[in-house]
């Protein structure tokens, strides 16, 4: 015989979930930046992509070394958005194992901490990927300055 939850131990379980769920909103706003500035990468290098087929070899040489650029910020966001998702995953298993926990009557408070640790940590990943992200696309404009691009070595 199956001893189904009480109304309390669900109640207790929703209440424990609301915190998530206000994650996963913070979540969906950071992928949705990511996705914005992809975007906006996205675009730059089709407009750049068109200046290589001029003849002007400084134009061609400065479109190449944006381009390269944009290349690093477009991994970045590729990485951020990643883990952005990666964590709103973690975050989604933790709210079902925190219900099945309330349904079932069995403690996974182990798993339940590794997943909130898992999904802190994907989340700080995020955060230092968007945050590079955003110094990399900073570093690289040319407002008030001479168009010759500062380029890392790595590029």
């Amino acid at each position: 015989m199956t001893i189904l939850p009480s109304l309390a131990d669900i109640s207790q379980a929703i209440q424990l979930s609301i915190a998530p769920v206000f994650l996963l909103v913070g979540i969906a706003g950071f992928i949705n930046a990511f996705v914005a500035r992809l975007s906006r990468v996205v675009d730059r290098s089709r407009f750049l992509e068109e200046l290589l087929k001029d003849p002007d070899t400084e134009a061609r040489e400065t479109a190449l070394k944006e381009l390269c650029i944009l290349d690093r910020r477009a991994r970045l966001v590729y990485v951020g958005i990643t883990l952005g998702i990666t964590t709103a995953l973690l975050v989604c298993i933790l709210i079902v194992t925190v219900f099945l926990e309330a349904f079932l009557g069995v403690t996974h408070a182990i798993l339940i901490g590794g997943l909130f640790i898992a999904a802190m940590l994907s989340l700080i990943g995020t955060l230092v990927a968007f945050l590079r992200e955003v110094f990399l696309a900073v570093s690289s404009l040319t407002i008030g300055r001479s168009k010759n691009l500062a380029v890392d070595p790595k590029c």
